[in-house]
């Protein structure tokens, strides 16, 4: 079942969504992406706030277009499901953003659900959420494919849909409005491109894959793979087992990884919670840090700490503070504006010239 969250009293949306550059941050104190943040124990931490925008020549969705009608968002009744238990620093911290924003923009009537990486319950829970009535659903989808039955009873009540994080493979503008999040491809190319540097362009790498069935998995795979063929062709990637995006599971696939092969040169793990696992399967078989460079892809507090440290080389961020980004969309949407159909944050990235100033930054 879904629960309803009260918020907080009505404050006036302070971001626009355009075609053009947007900004994603949460929390009072926000920084640009280039400059840097002072972290501390005792100090909130800074939020980053991170440009996105529809590619130039891409395609825009109007409320017209889509068959929705326009409305007052803080009066809205407004649908947010998770897929994934709130067990690890991105989930979170992108529930926590959904709510944030919504308080701040007095949305009352927001209804959540948890899927806890069951399919068959997010869609049940997304179903569920239209039946009661809400006129706007956002979605971190768990799997990419599999919601026709979603798509039917939205299309039948007009609801439009947002989704982040993951994409759905469906038409943008006809079965879902939106996908909010990051160029996954590009971040297995930027995490490829740190690796290589790390290992001075030759050794054997291990992949830690994440769940299977969703385009993050694929993307950031096949994106790795083929800057490494690019840039470094002396890198073998020797090594490839799911670790499905589990700190425990990532830990359980290093540990068989050092068994087999226990001269690896650097582990590429698709999320930091894989990569974290692995760094104490690691330390579990008696490595020192630095021994096996690692490269993952997120950008929690944990993982740029590893690099402080010396277990981590680079972290690709992933920004989960969707909130402000998703409101400021469906605001544009419900007014009558147009909204890209695809739009895509530029993250940053943590190595060791910046990890100790920039942790703060971090979630």
């Amino acid at each position: 079942m879904f629960k309803n969250v009260s918020s907080a009293r009505p404050r006036t949306i302070t971001a626009t969504f355009a075609a053009a550059a947007l900004l994603l941050g949460a929390g009072a104190c926000a920084k640009s992406e280039d400059s840097g943040a002072t972290g501390g124990s005792s100090a909130a931490p800074a939020a980053t706030q991170v440009v996105a925008s529809a590619p130039a020549g891409s395609a825009t969705c109007t409320a017209d277009q889509y068959g929705a009608a326009k409305l007052d968002l803080k009066t809205a009744s407004v649908g947010f499901s998770q897929s994934e238990k709130e067990a690890n620093p991105f989930r979170i911290a992108e529930t926590q953003s959904i709510k944030d924003e919504a308080a701040k923009l007095g949305i009352t009537k927001l209804k959540t659900a948890n899927a806890a990486s069951q399919f068959n319950k997010q869609i049940s829970d997304v179903e569920q959420m239209i039946d009661s009535g809400v006129q706007l659903l956002v979605i971190a989808p768990l799997n990419s494919d599999g919601w026709d039955s979603v798509f039917a009873k939205a299309a039948a009540k007009h609801v439009p849909i947002i989704t982040i994080d993951r994409k759905i493979n469906a038409a943008a503008c006809k079965d879902y409005l939106t996908f909010i999040g990051s160029d996954f491809a590009e971040q297995g190319k930027r995490a490829a491109d740190a690796m290589a540097k790390a290992l001075g362009n030759k050794g054997e790498v291990a992949i830690l894959l994440g769940a299977p069935g969703n385009n993050v998995t694929t993307l950031r795979t096949s994106g790795f793979k083929d800057q490494i063929a690019k840039v470094a062709p002396d890198i073998k990637i020797t090594f490839e087992q799911t670790g499905n995006f589990s700190r425990e599971d990532g830990q359980k696939v290093a540990e068989q990884l050092l068994q087999s092969n226990p001269n690896i040169n650097g582990i590429y793990g698709e999320n930091d919670e894989m990569a974290l696992g692995a760094i104490t399967a690691l330390k579990g078989a008696g490595k020192k840090a630095g021994d096996v460079k690692i490269v993952s892809i997120d950008g929690t507090k944990g993982a740029v700490q590893g690099i402080v440290d010396g277990w981590v080389s680079a972290v690709i961020e992933s920004n989960p503070r969707f909130g402000p980004l998703a409101f400021a969309t469906a605001t544009t949407f419900f007014t009558g504006g147009p909204v890209g159909q695809d739009v895509v944050i530029q993250d940053r990235a943590y190595d060791e010239s910046n990890a100790k100033t920039d942790i703060g930054s971090a979630y």
